[in-house]
């Protein structure tokens, strides 16, 4: 039989922490604990990169770099470079269950500083990663924010904006110990990584990672690399990235990264995607790439657009990007507003597609997200990290779209073997929602896709409260849902491993 995973999808920020934001560390290795006691060979996290404005992980300063708030700080208090008391000096927790943003940015930092000072310098290993000159320009670039007390690169003197030769040596050499934290930054930041995802693998479980398609106009690529990106004389984008109006948002979604020069990235045949996915595959053992789409044709708006309403679609790489990767271990997140450009692209690249079980149930026999209607190379999920998690999608239904919802779900349940049933007085009601829940995992179990992955929260059967993110919104909700350690019991674990089991995953 092929190979058939079942997995949990579960950013690292919403681990259990007493820092206030989850790590590397040993809750990390408790998760993997309870993903082999539940039976499942996949964790997938969302992209582990330097959050910038906002706090998504979508939009990073840097394509590459890890986020120095997922180091984990008890291993540094174990490695004697920082201690207990420090540790509570720079809290960023507060009794807060949600992580705190601008608590990390004001306090994290500053403690990670105090770990430098005590790091030893002179290192070999610390040397040759700096000698290897992957991060140097991501170190640089953050050091060049600090010194402009953070501000945008957009507003820095046009010197260090466009790196000016004796500018940029003046400032090195000035700056040597600054440039060489951020260095420290990356170098434990992959210790501590390659570690965890070392135990997740000795354990059985692989780490499927995200990488977001743009990049942040603030960012070390557009600093270091404008020439890859579609900006004007002044270096600043005419147009910028987004979405049109869809299921998510009706003004669409208006992202504001810089959009890709692909006209002068085909000209060394893609060198800097080859690169940056050859990155991805050495820390990951699988990558989703998110909004795939935008490689046949991405949407472009007006810089200082309030919103994404009005833009124009224009080619992307298209297959020309893939040609010799088809190999590669890559899922294509193929979602929004899809055209047979697409369908040509995901076929001639052969990646896994995308489907989300919270839109199969509308009453259509044929829609692509029934389990009865797709095939092993298939990814399926109940929704992502930007939907409703199953049960607040069901609450927010009215009346009727649940009575087609339920009948639709009761139709594929009898195809499938699974039990499930609601007559009219039940649909109201709260233990239904959750017995759709149950019977929606079965049968994704029972799927022939070759990959299913469920949110924690549709695991644990959540709400509103744990949403990971409101497309097309800013606000602290986004991103800051952790979990409670206590609700991942043996009991839960048990169950969710028999329906694995029966599904034959």
């Amino acid at each position: 039989m092929n190979e058939r995973y079942a997995g949990i999808l579960l950013p690292i920020t919403a681990l259990p922490s007493p820092y206030g934001v989850g790590s590397f560390g040993k809750e990390a290795r408790c998760f993997i604990d309870f993903l082999v006691k539940s039976g499942q060979s996949l964790w997938q996290v969302l992209p582990l990169v330097p959050t910038g404005y906002g706090d998504s992980p979508y939009s990073s300063s840097c394509a590459i770099a890890g986020s120095p708030y997922l180091i984990d700080i008890d291993i540094l208090i174990e490695k004697g470079l920082l201690t207990a008391d420090e540790a509570k000096e720079y809290d960023c927790d507060g009794g807060n269950s949600r992580v705190n943003y601008e608590a990390l940015f004001y306090r994290r930092i500053p403690l990670l500083k105090i770990a430098f000072s005590r790091f030893d310098k002179a290192d070999p290993d610390f040397l040759s990663f700096i000698n290897k000159g992957d991060y140097s320009d991501f170190a640089t670039f953050m050091a060049l924010k600090e010194a402009h007390g953070w501000r945008a690169l957009t507003t820095w003197e046009n010197s260090y904006r466009t790196r000016d030769e004796e500018a940029m040596r003046e400032f090195t050499l000035s700056h040597e110990d600054d440039i060489l934290f951020w260095h420290f930054t990356q170098y434990e930041f992959f210790r501590q990584w390659s570690e965890l995802k070392s135990y997740a693998n000795e354990h059985g479980v692989q780490i499927m990672g995200d990488m977001p398609l743009y990049v942040s106009e603030d960012s070390a690529e557009v600093w270091a690399h404008p020439e890859l990106f579609l900006l004007n004389e002044d270096g600043y984008p005419s147009e910028v990235a987004g979405v049109p109006p869809d299921y998510f948002s009706e003004d669409g979604q208006l992202w504001g990264n810089p959009l890709y020069n692909w006209d002068r990235m085909k000209e060394d045949g893609y060198a800097w995607w080859t690169a940056r996915l050859k990155s991805a595959l050495s820390i990951y053992d699988i990558v989703r790439i998110d909004h795939f789409r935008g490689f046949d044709r991405f949407y472009a708006v007006p810089a200082g657009s309030p919103n994404a309403r009005i833009g124009r679609w224009c080619d992307g790489p298209k297959e020309a990007l893939f040609e010799d990767k088809k190999d590669w271990k890559i899922v294509s997140e193929d979602l929004g507003v899809l055209d047979e450009g697409v369908y040509r692209l995901m076929r001639n690249t052969g990646y896994p597609r995308m489907k989300i079980l919270e839109f199969a149930f509308d009453g259509n026999p044929t829609h692509e997200f029934k389990p009865s209607n797709y095939g092993e190379n298939s990814v399926v999920y109940t929704g992502t990290h930007d939907n409703a998690t199953f049960i607040e999608f069901l609450r927010d239904m009215d009346i009727k779209q649940r009575k087609i919802f339920y009948g639709d779900l009761a139709s594929e349940c009898k195809r499938w073997g699974v039990a499930f049933r609601s007559l009219p007085w039940q649909h109201r009601s709260e233990r239904t929602m959750h017995r759709a829940r149950e019977a929606v995992i079965q049968i994704a179990y029972l799927s022939r896709a070759k990959y299913v992955i469920f949110p924690l929260q549709d695991i644990l059967g959540t709400g509103a409260e744990s949403r990971m993110n409101m497309p097309g919104t800013l606000g602290i909700q986004n991103w800051s849902w952790r979990y409670d350690k206590q609700s991942l019991s043996d009991s839960l674990a048990e169950k969710i491993a028999a329906a694995v089991k029966r599904g034959a995953r």
